[in-house]
């Protein structure tokens, strides 16, 4: 085989109808009865819609629901961050403005792994104590601020390869305030990751610019893309999987080709290299959703905004759990921890995929919207995230832990 072959095999699972149809193959084969791990029950998809309908009503009553994204969590405790850092920016042009918000966008969104249950952010500004993706969204913000992102003091409004390149723990430590008393997951994963990523940023002039090589370099590699000021939202994820793929730690590898975030599963059979492997790029689709404010605020329009998946991640596939549409097949304790590749977690994810794509038309049918009005970045948002971490909260208090704990590094989940 040669190795335009090979590649071709595994780049066609850096795409969202990959994500799709992969994590359709194990729902068909969980509905078959041939999973240890899982049962479905599709009836109960009908009280999961019924729950979200609520949650998004009470959260949104007028449904004026955003997108799901980054920017959301820097309004944590109801502050308006980013419109006051945005203030603060005198007449800065649009596409200089969207730059700087894909340099903080990328960045804080790689920094939003499972913080654990004990890390908080104490925010000096407004006395308000946040954990979780709020509190590593304002400290990530706030990082941005100071210039922890830049390697010139002169513009510490970016970020940049060379001071990704150069980021060690004590200064990520210093930032977000870690201390023995106050542990965050993964505190070196996450400075691992950052630090690949300025190497990555580096290595492709192409995508991220070299002047600094910089995550907004995006923004002028994908303008030219854009017809008629329309830029579909799958060329904004395909220009990140191709340019940070590189980027994750353990991320699967196959005949030296990196993969990223990719599990194994034996539901997906096909005669090639790609044999059994499941596709998810979690923070690459919701760093893309994340993306989707920068490049509207251009004046870009981001269209086909459902050709992305719903987020394979511990709240969305905890409310499917917890609501009883996934039915695990013996108990599991949520204190034991499972492994990110372990075929249970793999086929909970792949289960998660494709399930939200059949509940996003009874929520939608519950709020009387369509899916333009209320694409899949707006289910998540109004949504399954928020319901996931509720019904969490309802059925293990106080601090609602997902039903199946996952042993993160800090780079997944």
């Amino acid at each position: 085989m040669t190795v335009p072959e090979l590649a071709a095999e595994l780049a066609a699972l850096r795409s969202p109808a990959a994500v799709r149809a992969r994590s359709h193959q194990v729902l068909d084969h969980v509905r078959a009865g041939k999973s240890p791990h899982f049962a479905l029950d599709e009836a109960a998809l009908d009280a999961v819609a019924d729950y979200v309908a609520q949650v998004t009503r009470q959260d949104y009553p007028a449904l004026d629901i955003p997108y799901h994204s980054r920017w959301r969590h820097f309004d944590a405790g109801g502050v308006a961050r980013w419109d006051a850092l945005k203030a603060r920016l005198g007449a800065v042009g649009r596409d200089d403005l969207a730059r700087l918000m894909i340099d903080l966008a990328v960045v804080s969104v790689l920094l939003d792994a499972g913080a654990g249950d004990a890390w908080r952010y104490h925010e000096e500004a407004t006395g308000l104590t946040l954990g979780r993706s709020e509190g590593l969204a304002v400290a990530s913000l706030r990082m941005f601020e100071a210039g922890g992102f830049s390697s010139d003091p002169a513009q510490p409004l970016r970020a940049d390869a060379a001071a990704l390149i150069a980021l060690d723990a004590g200064t990520l430590a210093r930032h977000f305030q870690v201390s023995d008393a106050n542990p965050l997951v993964g505190l070196s994963g996450r400075v691992a990751l950052l630090n690949r990523l300025g190497a990555a940023l580096a290595a492709r002039p192409d995508l991220f610019g070299s002047a600094p090589a910089r995550p907004g370099g995006l923004y002028d590699a994908l303008v030219p893309q854009a017809r008629i000021g329309r830029l579909p939202a799958e060329r904004i994820l395909s220009a990140l999987l191709d340019g940070m793929s590189v980027i994750w730690p353990s991320g699967l590898e196959v005949a030296g080709v990196s993969l990223g975030d990719v599990g194994r599963h034996p539901a997906v059979r096909v005669a090639d290299l790609s044999d059994q492997l499941v596709p998810f790029h979690k923070l690459s689709q919701w760093l893309t959703y994340s993306l989707l404010e920068p490049f509207e605020a251009a004046g870009l329009a981001v269209t086909d905004l459902d050709a992305l998946t719903a987020l394979p991640e511990y709240r969305n596939g905890g409310l499917l759990v917890d609501l009883g549409a996934i039915v695990p097949r013996a108990p599991v304790d949520p204190a034991q921890k499972q492994a990110v590749s372990s075929e249970l977690v793999v086929e909970w994810r792949a289960l998660t995929v494709a399930l939200m794509d059949l509940l996003a038309d009874r929520v939608r049918a519950r709020l009387g919207l369509d899916a333009s009005q209320f694409p899949l970045a707006k289910l998540l948002q109004g949504g399954t995230w928020t319901a996931g971490r509720r019904i969490a909260a309802e059925r293990r208090p106080p601090a609602g832990p997902p039903p199946i704990a996952i042993d993160a590094d800090g780079t997944v989940f």
